[in-house]
Order: structure tokens, then C-alpha cells, then sequence
């Protein structure tokens, strides 16, 4: 068997598939399902939001755009406008400010990774209460879960990559 014959039957090989696909009958169609809402008995939608240490448990449902988060006003909570402002992101981006209440539970981290984790939950509940937000929420970045972390402590060292300092004698 030559290389002329190896190169045939690869072409022959590579054609097969083509031929058998425009035989059958059924036109092939990969369409994706419409999205449904995921909404639960009470009208809300329920989502997961982390950042660093923190997990924030949202749920959301149409309102007039009140937040609590651990019992207490968003305002309340989040005192510096900054991470007011992070936790109001989605809902600007979205155009649908003042149109729903916000519930959360927050534990873990601290006050920024809190807020970058219902800002994620909020992000969510919003793609799984309207699916055509998914878009604009997606070219944000709301979606995409922050995945840095704390770098663990090594032993032998002071801090995870910080030595301790060097004596000659």
C-alpha cells in the first residue's frame, strides 16, 4: 500500500460522514430552548453569589427597591457609597432600578467581598427571574464569579510569600 492509496482512502474517510448526513430525510435544526423563569411559590428567584470568603444567599421579587441584607437597609449595611454603588451595578445595568426587593444573607469575608458577592447573587436572581437580561447582565460582568482568593500561609515563611528576614550571622 502506497502513499497514494493512504491519501484516497483518508479522502474517502473524511467524505463518508458528509454523504450519510445529506441522505436522511430529517432537516437537523440545534435551536436552543426558549429560557423559563425560575420563580418559586412565593414569586421570588433564588441565587448563590460569591467573592472571595463571602456567600451571599439573594432572593428577589418585583417591589419598589428595597434591600435588606442580614435584617438590616442596604444603606444601613453597606455604609460606604462605594459598595452601594457595587451592589446597585446590576440593577442599573438592567435598567430596572426601584423594581425589585432585594433579600440576602451574607457571611463570610468582609465588607467588599460581601458586596461583590450579592452584587454576583443579585446578577442571577435577576438572569433567573427575566432570561433576556442574561445579555446585558453577561457583557457586564455581573455573571462571571470573581474567583480570586486569599493565597494560603506556607510554613517556613511569614506570610504566603513573604520570608522571614535574612541574618548572615
Amino acid at each position: 500500500m502506497g502513499l497514494e492509496d493512504l491519501k484516497s482512502a483518508v479522502k474517502s474517510a473524511k467524505a463518508a460522514p458528509k454523504q450519510a448526513a445529506d441522505s436522511t430525510d430529517a432537516p437537523v435544526t440545534t435551536a436552543a430552548a426558549p429560557r423559563v423563569p425560575k420563580i418559586d411559590a412565593q414569586g421570588r428567584s433564588y441565587a448563590t453569589g460569591k467573592r472571595k470568603n463571602a456567600i451571599a444567599r439573594v432572593w428577589i421579587k418585583p417591589g419598589s427597591g428595597k434591600i435588606l441584607v442580614n435584617g438590616r437597609t442596604g444603606p444601613e449595611y453597606f455604609a460606604r457609597p462605594v459598595l452601594q454603588m457595587i451592589v446597585g451595578q446590576p440593577f442599573k445595568a438592567a435598567n430596572r432600578i426601584s423594581q425589585y426587593d432585594v433579600w440576602c444573607t451574607v457571611a463570610g469575608g468582609g465588607l467588599s467581598g460581601q458586596a461583590g458577592a450579592v452584587r454576583h447573587g443579585i446578577s442571577q436572581a435577576l438572569t433567573f427571574f427575566e432570561p433576556d437580561l442574561r445579555g446585558v447582565l453577561k457583557q457586564g460582568g455581573f455573571l462571571t464569579r470573581d474567583s480570586r482568593v486569599v493565597e494560603r500561609k506556607k510554613y517556613g515563611q511569614a506570610k504566603a510569600r513573604r520570608r522571614f528576614q535574612f541574618s548572615k550571622r
